[in-house]
C-alpha cells in the first residue's frame, strides 16, 4: 500500500513539474523562433497531443462517441478552451515572464467559487475570500517587487481574461462531466480546438508555418509540450486523482509556480529575487487556504481540463 502511494505522488510531481515547465517551454519558443505565432504555436501543441491521443484512445476503447445532445456542448466547452482560453493565455505568455503568467493562471481555483455562486448560488466562504486576497497579494508583490505595472498591463490583461474563461468553462464543464471520462473531454477538446484553429493557420500563418525553423530544438519543445504537458501530465494527474480523490491531488497544483520559477532561473529565462519566491509563497499560500473552505462540489480532471491550464 506504501509503495503504491508514493508511486501515485511521483506521478502527481511529474504531472506538476510538466505543467510547470510548460509556461517556460512556451516563452522560450517565442524567444527563439522569430516567426512563431500565438495561433501556430497552439496549432502545432493540440496537433501532436491529438496525433498521440486519438489513436491511443480509441485503441483502448476509451473513447465513446459524443452524444447526440452533448455536441453543443462540447462545442462550447472548446470554444471556451482551448481556443479563447489558450489564445488569451499564451499571448498573455508573451508579454509577461513564464513564472508571473504561470502564478495568474494558478489562481483559477480562487476564482470558480464565484463563478458557482452566480450561476448555482453556492456560499462563498470566508477562507476563500481570504485565499483570493492572499493570492491577489502574492501576484501584486511580485509585480511591485521586480517586474512593474506598466510594462505588463497589457499581457495582464489577457492573463485575467484566461481566468475568467476558465471559470466560464468549468460552469459549462458540469454539463457532461459525470457521462464522460476526464481524458475523453480532453481528447475531443484537443480534436475539436484543433478544427478551430486550422482556418485562422491556413488564412493567417501560412508564411510563418513556412518559416518556421523546424530545429531540433523547436522540435523538441514542441513535442515535449504537446506529448509530457498536453498528454502524459493528463494521464498522471488522472491516475493521481482515481487514487488519492480531486481535492488530494489538486494540492499538488499549488506548487506549478514554483517549478516554473526554478526552471526560468536554472536556463537564464529570468533572474531570481526574493519578491518573486515570496510573491510565489503567498500565491501558494492563498490557494491552500481557499481549498480548506468546505464545497459541495469536487472537481476533478487536470490543469487544461478544470481547474488550472499551461
Amino acid at each position: 500500500m506504501r509503495k503504491s502511494k508514493l508511486f501515485t505522488y511521483l506521478l502527481l510531481i511529474l504531472s506538476v513539474i510538466f505543467w510547470g515547465l510548460s509556461f517556460i517551454m512556451t516563452k522560450e519558443l517565442f524567444l527563439t523562433e522569430e516567426h512563431m505565432s500565438v495561433t501556430l504555436l497552439i496549432f502545432l501543441r493540440l496537433a501532436i497531443a491529438s496525433a498521440v491521443m486519438l489513436p491511443t484512445m480509441a485503441l483502448a476503447r476509451k473513447l465513446p462517441r459524443l452524444r447526440k445532445g452533448d455536441l453543443k456542448w462540447f462545442l462550447l466547452l472548446t470554444l471556451c478552451e482551448p481556443f479563447f482560453y489558450h489564445l488569451c493565455e499564451t499571448t498573455g505568455l508573451q508579454l509577461v515572464s513564464g513564472s508571473l503568467a504561470s502564478m495568474v493562471i494558478a489562481t483559477i481555483p480562487l476564482f470558480v467559487p464565484f463563478g458557482m455562486w452566480v450561476a448555482y448560488r453556492e456560499r462563498l466562504h470566508p477562507l476563500m475570500l481570504l485565499g483570493v486576497a492572499l493570492s491577489l497579494s502574492g501576484v501584486a508583490l511580485t509585480l511591485l517587487g521586480g517586474e512593474g505595472f506598466s510594462g505588463n498591463l497589457r499581457g495582464l490583461l489577457f492573463l485575467a481574461g484566461a481566468v475568467g474563461i476558465a471559470v466560464v468553462y468549468t460552469l459549462l464543464l458540469i454539463k457532461v462531466v459525470d457521462h464522460y471520462n476526464p481524458l475523453a473531454i480532453t481528447t475531443w477538446q484537443n480534436f475539436i480546438g484543433l478544427l478551430y484553429f486550422l482556418p485562422l493557420v491556413l488564412t493567417m500563418d501560412r508564411a510563418n508555418l513556412v518559416q518556421l525553423s523546424f530545429s531540433p530544438r523547436m522540435l523538441g519543445l514542441l513535442l515535449t509540450l504537446g506529448i509530457a504537458c498536453s498528454t502524459l501530465a493528463y494521464a498522471f494527474y488522472n491516475y493521481g486523482v482515481r487514487r488519492l480523490g480531486a481535492s488530494q491531488a489538486c494540492i499538488f497544483n499549488n506548487a506549478i509556480p514554483a517549478f516554473s520559477l526554478v526552471a526560468a532561473v536554472l536556463i537564464g529565462q529570468e533572474d531570481f529575487s526574493w519578491s518573486k519566491a515570496v510573491g510565489i509563497l503567498v500565491v501558494i499560500g492563498g490557494v491552500v487556504v481557499a481549498q480548506l473552505a468546505p464545497s459541495r462540489r469536487q472537481g476533478g480532471g487536470g490543469p487544461d481540463s478544470e481547474l488550472t491550464r499551461s
